[in-house]
C-alpha cells in the first residue's frame, strides 16, 4: 500500500451477551477469547503489514488503565481518547477525526472495532487495498461481510451499482431481520453483513457529519477544546460530550450520504457477539464441543464449556453453553444465548454487582481478588506490580491487616515507613493515613483483612495518587 493509514480503534461497549466472562469493568474487547491475546491486542496485531500511523484508541475512561496496559504489552503507544460516557459510534469517530486532523494533514482513517475476529488477515489487507481508491475519490467506504448463513444478529447492507475499480454503491442499510428475511437476503447474494468497519478521509467524514448531524460535530469540537492530557490519555470535556446525541455512524451519516460505498470482505469475520458465535469460530473436538479449562465431558455434544477456576463436568447434554467464573455460572441453550443480556438486565435491576465487575478487579497498580466477606469483615488477595504504588489514603470506617505472602512491601503507616517481608504482617488502624508500595522486582502478593462498620470501595480518601485518581 502506498498510502499511510491512521487506524481508529473503537474499544467501547460492555459485551453483555458474553456475561459472565464479560463485565462492565472488563468487557470482551479486553478478554482473550480466541487465542492468548485480547481482542484489542489481536486488532492491533492485524495492522502489521499495513503502512500506518500510530493508532487512535477510543475507550471509556473506566477502562483507561486496562487499555493502556494491553497496548504497552505490545510495545505500542497510541493516542488514547477517553469518553466520560458512551455516545455510540458517530461521536466516537468524530472525536478521532478531529484529533487526527490536529495530528497530521487530512489522514485516511481506517475505523475498526476492538472486539472483532478476522481469521484471514491477508484477505482483510486486500479489502483495504481495494477500498483505498474509492476513499481517495471522496467515498465513505464500509466493508460488507460476505454472509455464510442467515444470521439474525447482524444488520445488512444491500449492494447497489458497481463502482470502478472495485466495490459497489450502497443501496441501503437494513436492520437485523427475522429468520425468513435473513434467508431471503442470503439467497439473493445482494446483501452483506454490516461489519461496522470503515475507510475514509477525516475531512470527508466531518463534512458529511456537518451536513447530516451538525449537533454531533459541534458537541465533539467543544468536548475536545475543553479536554486535556492526563498521563498517557486525552480526556475530553465531560459536559459537552454528555450533551452529544447518542447515535451510530449508520444513522447519523451512512444511511443519509450519497457517497457511501461498499467493499465485500470474505475473511472469516465475526463480531463474537454471543457464546454461540464463539462456538462457531472455535476449534472443536470430535463431538463438536469447545472445551476451555478443567472440563470433563461425558456423552456431550455441540456444547461450549468455559471453566475458569474449577472442574466443570457435563453428562448427557447437547447444544449447551456452560460458563464458570469465580462468582457466577451460566447454563444456557445455544439457541437462546442472545437472551443472556436479559440476565444482565436483571442483575442491574436488583442492584447486584455481578454485571459490573468480576471477583478479581484490575487496577493500574495490579489486581485484587475478593476472597471472602461477611458482616463487618472482608478478605482480599492483593497483587501489586513491581515498582507500583497504591494511593496515599485513609478510611473512616475500616481497619486493615496486611499479611505478605510473597515479595516485599514498603508500608507507610502514619508518620512511619518500613518494609514488611514474606510471612510478616502489619496493621492499619481506622483513620490512619497509609500507603502500600512494591519496591522489588517481583510481584508483591498479600492478604488483606478488612474489618469495620462499612467496607465499600468508596470509603477511600486519597491524598496522593500517581495515577491521577481522585
Amino acid at each position: 500500500m502506498s498510502l499511510q493509514l491512521c487506524p481508529v480503534i473503537m474499544a467501547g461497549g460492555t459485551g453483555s451477551r458474553l456475561w459472565p466472562l464479560s463485565r462492565q469493568l472488563n468487557p470482551k474487547q479486553f478478554l482473550p477469547l480466541t487465542d492468548d491475546r485480547s481482542m484489542l491486542q489481536a486488532t492491533l496485531g492485524r495492522l502489521e503489514g499495513i503502512p500506518h500511523a500510530e493508532p487512535i484508541l477510543i475507550c471509556n475512561e473506566q477502562h483507561r488503565f486496562l487499555a493502556a496496559e494491553q497496548v504497552r504489552q505490545l510495545g505500542r503507544s497510541p493516542d488514547i481518547l477517553l469518553e466520560p460516557v458512551g455516545r455510540n459510534t458517530a461521536p466516537a469517530i468524530a472525536l478521532a477525526a478531529l484529533h487526527a486532523l490536529d495530528r497530521e494533514e487530512d489522514p485516511m482513517l481506517l475505523v475498526l472495532a476492538a472486539d472483532h475476529l478476522i481469521q484471514r488477515v491477508d484477505m482483510f489487507h486486500q479489502a483495504i487495498e481495494a477500498a483505498l481508491p474509492l476513499a481517495e475519490a471522496g467515498r465513505l467506504v464500509t466493508f460488507g461481510i460476505v454472509p455464510t448463513h442467515a444470521e439474525i444478529g447482524y444488520g445488512y447492507i444491500q449492494r447497489g451499482a458497481n463502482l470502478e475499480p472495485q466495490g459497489f454503491e450502497v443501496a441501503r442499510f437494513v436492520e437485523k431481520p427475522d429468520r425468513q428475511t435473513a434467508q431471503e437476503y442470503v439467497a439473493s447474494e445482494a446483501y452483506f453483513w454490516n461489519s461496522g468497519m470503515f475507510l475514509f478521509r477525516a475531512s470527508r467524514y466531518l463534512d458529511e457529519l456537518q451536513r447530516h448531524a451538525p449537533e454531533i460535530l459541534a458537541s465533539c469540537r467543544q468536548a475536545l477544546e475543553e479536554g486535556h492530557r492526563d498521563l498517557d490519555f486525552i480526556r475530553i470535556g465531560t459536559k459537552a460530550f454528555k450533551e452529544c446525541p447518542d447515535v451510530s455512524i449508520d444513522y447519523a451519516v451512512m444511511e443519509k450520504t450519497d457517497s457511501a460505498a461498499m467493499i465485500p470482505l470474505n475473511a472469516g469475520w465475526s463480531d463474537i457477539g454471543s457464546w454461540s458465535a464463539l462456538w462457531d469460530v472455535s476449534d472443536k473436538d470430535v463431538d463438536n464441543n469447545v472445551l476451555h479449562g478443567d472440563v470433563l465431558a461425558e456423552a456431550t455434544s455441540h456444547t461450549l464449556v468455559h471453566a475458569d477456576h474449577r472442574l466443570v463436568a457435563t453428562v448427557g447434554v447437547e447444544n449447551l453453553v456452560v460458563v464458570e467464573t469465580k462468582d457466577a455460572v451460566l447454563v444456557a441453550h445455544k439457541d437462546k444465548v442472545q437472551d443472556v443480556k436479559r440476565i444482565v438486565d436483571q442483575l442491574k435491576g436488583t442492584g447486584r454487582s455481578e454485571h459490573f465487575s468480576h471477583r478479581e478487579v484490575y487496577r493500574p497498580w495490579g489486581v485484587y481478588d475478593s476472597v471472602d466477606n461477611g458482616v463487618r469483615y472482608q478478605v482480599k488477595r492483593i497483587t501489586v506490580k513491581p515498582g507500583a504504588k497504591l494511593s496515599v489514603q485513609m478510611h473512616h470506617h475500616r481497619a486493615e491487616h496486611w499479611v505478605v505472602v510473597s515479595g516485599t512491601a514498603k508500608v507507610t503507616n502514619g508518620d512511619k515507613s518500613y518494609l514488611v517481608a514474606e510471612n510478616e504482617s502489619t496493621f492499619i488502624p481506622i483513620g490512619q493515613v497509609h500507603a502500600l508500595e512494591n519496591p522489588g522486582r517481583i510481584p508483591l502478593e498479600l492478604i488483606e483483612v478488612q474489618s469495620g462498620s462499612y467496607l465499600g470501595e468508596d470509603d477511600i480518601v486519597r491524598f496522593e495518587d500517581r495515577y491521577g485518581r481522585s
